[in-house]
Formats: structure tokens, C-alpha cells, sequence
């Protein structure tokens, strides 16, 4: 089904940094929308050097900068400067979203708040996102994904194990997730704009997102019930929800929730009837009471297969299981590529890419990944859309306006 995508015609204000708001944009890209990146002079957006960080896989493409702006538009715009500013009021009354993500203080300098930037565009929808959102104690507060998202919301502590150290994150792993929550935000304002004619102000947060992410255990501890500190792999809370080793070196996770339907199953597959004789073993509380002595008689019974064994039996017999998959195995998976989670890019040195974690029958087929932009690329391109002159784009960028 092809036709035009459902953000051709939006004009989307990009002046978020880093990960988690331009994350909103990027996926509002691909369906369609025009993205225009403003950043400031000098180094612009830090994401362009996010390569380079001790925790990202070094390349030299700078792959972390094409995931998260590609095909959008970039312009350098002094925001500080009377003349830049007065750049962004003209290009902000063009523009149907604006995502930032500006400390609350910065907004108030650089009058980049929503009360400042509606008056230019009733209908703008302002976005925001922030660490631990605009109220409260700690909205002032820098924060990074691992900091509000992860450690702030309980999810590390969640995963730790008990007595050792504290679990840590990956790189934008909730700014990811963080930034596909403000793009839902932005849709129901669209809506919203579409059935009333106003814009809006939305906003997310990395704590927000976090706390969400984190929800079932979170809402626990709103009523005092707190999950126990997590237990080794080989003392379980439930031999049936563990993660065995395989003869060939690889793991695969069990997630048995219906134990009286699969455990005869589960028996079958590993080829072990006894197991259901056994009175240790023959019902679901009698199960977890022993659950560390049957993990110790399902460890070597999963290391006396591979797991393309272990595959074809656990699923001959409908078990809930899961490879746990390293990153080499991302290239050759095929799963991803047919329901189009790895897709092919337009970028040559990066042939292939990730898309958004979304599928509409309507547009099934989003704008293909390209490039990120070079800083300030489009520069002169879009301030000629907004009717400036040559002679007064060369005075605007001798005046320091564009940097």
C-alpha cells in the first residue's frame, strides 16, 4: 500500500540535544514530517560525538549520529544572538512541533518557554522533555537516561543481584524508549490540534519513563510490598523462569507462567517422565519450595544439547523460551529483518539500520533511513524558505547570528 505519509506537510523544530528528544523527531521523520535540527554554533548538538564515548563501540562511521537524526535538516542558529532569535520567532511561526529539551532555566534566558513561543503560533505544539520532569524538588536537575531513567526509578536495584554491586545500564537505552514516549504525547496533541484548532503543551521525562518502564514492581512498593533482593541463577525463586547453558556455550532463558499445562511438556521435551513422579516436584508450590535442587537437575540437562536442539524441541512442545542473544547476532537475525526492525538505509557506509518500533497498515513503508546532517547544511536553504534574501543571510552570518 503506498501514498503519502500520515507527517508529509508537518514542520517539525528539532532543538533538542543528545538522545531522548530527538529520538521524537527522528521517528516523526520517518513517517513523513520535514525535521529541521537547530543547534548552536561551535560543536552543535554533543550527540555528534557520542562515538566517541568509552562506552559506545568504536567505528568510524559515526553510526550513534545517523541513527538519531537521519533525513532531517540541519540549520546553526545563535539563539543568544537578537538577530538569531529573531531567525527562530519567524521559523517558529512556520512550524506545526517544537521538541527542546533545555534546562528549565535556559528556557527562561533564551525565552524558550512554551509561554514564550506560543504567542508567535497558536497552533504550535510545544515538547518537552526533561530528567525528572518540571515539578518538584529535582526539576532542576540535570539527568542522563542512566541516571533518572535507570537508577532513580528503582530498575537497577530491581536487577541487582543479592550482595553484589549495583547493576548498570547501556548507552540511550531508556532515551530511546523516553524519546517514543514524548512522540506519543506529541501524536494525541496533533489530534487533539486536528479536532480543535489549538496547540499545546506536552512533556516526558527520563524519570517518568523510567517509573513506567518499571511499573508493576513500582506499584508494589506503593502498596509496601517490595520485591526481594534478586537471587543467584542457581538458587531461583523459580527453576521454571531461569536461564540455563547450553552444550554449545549459548543461553537460553525459560519463562514458564502456566506451569501445570507446560511442566509435563517441559518433562517431555528434555526427555525426563521421571521428573513428574517426583514429589518434589509435583505442583507449582512444591516446584518453587525446591527450587534451587530441580535448577540443579535442569542445568545439566540443558548442557547436554546445543541450543539448535533445545530450539526445536522447546518449540515442538509450545515452551516459552528465549535465546539470550548477543550483539554478533544482530547482523544475521532474521526475525528482525522480516518483520522490518533492520531495515536497509541510503547511507553507504551504514547499509543497513533500525527502525522505529512502530507498523501501520496504512503507511507501511516509512521514509527510507538517511545520513545525518552535517552542522548547518541547510542553513541558507531554509532561511531562503522563510524569504530572506542572499544579501541578508550574508549580513545575518557576518553579525554572528548563524555562528
Amino acid at each position: 500500500m503506498g501514498g503519502p505519509l500520515p507527517l508529509e506537510g508537518l514542520r517539525v523544530l528539532d532543538l533538542a540535544s543528545f538522545v531522548a528528544g530527538p529520538v521524537a523527531t527522528t521517528v516523526m521523520g520517518d513517517y513523513g514530517a520535514d525535521v529541521i535540527k537547530i543547534e548552536p554554533p561551535g560543536d552543535g548538538d554533543p550527540q555528534r560525538k557520542l562515538g566517541q564515548a568509552h562506552s559506545i563501540p568504536q567505528h568510524p562511521v559515526n553510526f550513534c549520529w545517523h541513527l538519531v537524526n537521519r533525513n532531517k535538516r540541519a540549520m546553526v542558529l545563535d539563539l543568544k544572538h537578537p538577530d538569531g532569535h529573531a531567525v527562530f520567532d519567524r521559523l517558529a511561526a512556520t512550524a506545526d512541533v517544537m521538541v527542546v529539551n533545555f534546562p528549565l532555566k535556559v528556557r527562561e534566558r533564551l525565552r524558550m518557554r512554551y509561554a514564550d513561543v506560543a504567542a508567535l503560533n497558536p497552533r504550535l505544539i510545544y515538547a518537552s522533555m526533561t530528567g525528572y520532569g518540571e515539578q518538584g524538588p529535582d526539576a532542576e536537575q540535570p539527568g542522563f537516561d542512566s541516571t533518572a531513567f535507570f537508577a532513580r526509578s528503582g530498575l537497577l536495584d530491581a536487577l541487582t543481584h543479592a550482595g553484589g554491586p549495583p547493576a548498570f545500564s547501556l548507552p540511550a537505552q531508556g532515551d530511546q524508549m523516553a524519546g517514543m514516549n514524548l512522540f506519543a504525547a506529541i501524536s494525541m496533541a496533533l489530534l487533539h490540534r486536528e479536532r480543535t484548532g489549538e496547540g499545546s503543551e506536552v512533556s516526558s521525562s527520563l524519570h517518568a519513563g523510567g517509573l513506567w518502564s518499571n511499573a508493576l514492581l513500582a506499584q508494589g512498593a506503593l502498596l509496601g510490598a517490595f520485591v526481594a533482593p534478586r537471587p543467584p541463577r542457581t538458587a531461583p525463586r523459580s527453576a521454571l523462569a531461569n536461564q540455563y547453558r547450553t552444550a554449545d556455550g549459548r543461553w537460553i532463558q525459560l519463562t514458564i507462567v502456566r506451569e501445570d499445562k507446560l511442566w509435563p511438556e517441559l518433562c517431555t521435551a528434555m526427555e525426563r517422565p521421571d521428573l513428574l513422579e517426583d514429589p518434589r516436584f509435583q505442583t507449582t508450590e512444591s516446584r518453587r519450595a525446591h527450587a534451587t535442587e530441580l535448577a540443579a537437575i535442569l542445568d545439566p540437562i540443558f548442557a547436554s544439547q546445543p541450543w539448535p536442539e533445545w530450539r526445536t524441541r522447546l518449540r515442538r512442545h509450545e515452551i516459552t523460551f528465549g535465546l539470550l542473544g548477543v550483539l554478533r547476532d544482530v547482523p544475521e537475525d532474521a526475525q528482525a529483518v522480516a518483520n522490518g526492525a533492520i531495515v536497509d538505509s541510503a547511507v553507504p557506509e551504514m547499509p543497513r539500520t533500525i527502525s522505529a518500533p512502530i507498523r501501520l497498515s496504512f503507511a507501511p513503508s516509512p521514509s527510507v533511513p538517511g545520513r545525518g546532517p552535517n552542522q548547518g547544511e541547510h542553513t541558507d536553504e531554509i532561511l531562503a524558505e522563510l524569504g530572506y534574501t542572499e544579501d541578508e543571510i550574508g549580513r545575518l552570518r557576518q553579525q554572528g547570528a548563524l555562528g
